[in-house]
């Protein structure tokens, strides 16, 4: 029988687990090294690497900068859902920008998003190999 907090600790490592492939996926699809990170966050390479491999606790205020390098909301890497969109969670970044999107606006970008979507899923469907998304499983 498993106690409590053996799966407290393995659900934990689970969790960390998921959210430094979303990292990792993130920074390597914004083409960015572990050291590029770390220089722009403050945050030293080997913790960086660290938390990719899910072996690192991150720290909020860790998270908070990773996000922003990013350009992702904080609630996409905590995201459950191991499907889960980066897409989805773009328009969280929106409301930051200089001047606010207008709904017409908003809707252009949404179907410029399923758009993308749909391509990929045709280029998968036909054989090709899609660059590869943040945020999608492999």
């Amino acid at each position: 029988m498993i106690d409590r907090a053996q799966a407290s600790g393995e659900g934990e490592a689970e969790q960390r687990a998921l959210l430094g492939r979303r990292l990792k996926d993130t920074r390597e699809y914004l083409g960015l090294s572990q050291q590029q990170v770390a220089e722009r966050t403050g945050i030293v390479r080997s913790a960086v690497s660290d938390i990719e491999r899910g072996m690192r606790r991150v720290e909020v205020m860790e998270l908070q900068k990773l996000a922003r390098l990013y350009r992702l909301s904080v609630s996409y890497f905590l995201d459950e859902d191991e499907a889960a969109d980066a897409g989805e969670h773009a328009f969280a970044g929106l409301p930051r920008t200089k001047q606010p999107l207008s709904e017409g606006d908003r809707i252009e970008v949404a179907k410029f998003i399923q758009y993308l979507q749909a391509k990929r899923e045709a280029e998968q469907q036909d054989g090709q190999a899609p660059r590869q998304r943040p945020g999608r499983a492999r």
